[in-house]
């Protein structure tokens, strides 16, 4: 994903938390926001869930490639609306991802005194 596209995500996740906000009179501080997209995101994770076959004691079905990739699209949204609510753009989590993957591949790659990481080689 490009950064435009990430930028584009998040205009249009602006546009529509706005959309959401004017028609239905919605008032909540960001700490509040940040919460219910917390709970969102739970409630979409366990539709994802539901569409892997996680039961162990159900018979499993074929999943559905479009139902799953609907859920996680809806974990994004609610993602990218707490991000926004945040005040965290789509560069400062661009940027913020680039240097937690540089420091995980650090951990996993023993270059940190952090202990349990490594790779066992």
């Amino acid at each position: 994903m490009s950064k435009d596209m990430l930028k584009e995500i998040f205009r249009l996740q602006a546009k529509f938390d706005q959309a959401v906000i004017e028609n239905r009179n919605l008032e909540f501080s960001p700490e509040v926001w940040i919460q219910k997209s917390i709970l969102a995101i739970i409630a979409e994770l366990g539709e994802i869930l539901e569409e892997v076959n996680f039961k162990w004691w159900k018979d499993p079905s074929e999943i559905d490639r479009e139902n799953l990739k609907e859920e996680i699209v809806d974990v994004l949204h609610f993602f990218i609306s707490m991000c926004i609510k945040a005040g965290i753009g789509p560069e400062e989590l661009y940027q913020a991802y680039l240097d937690k993957n540089e420091e995980n591949f650090a951990r996993q790659e023993g270059r940190t005194d952090r202990e349990g990481y490594a790779w066992k080689k």
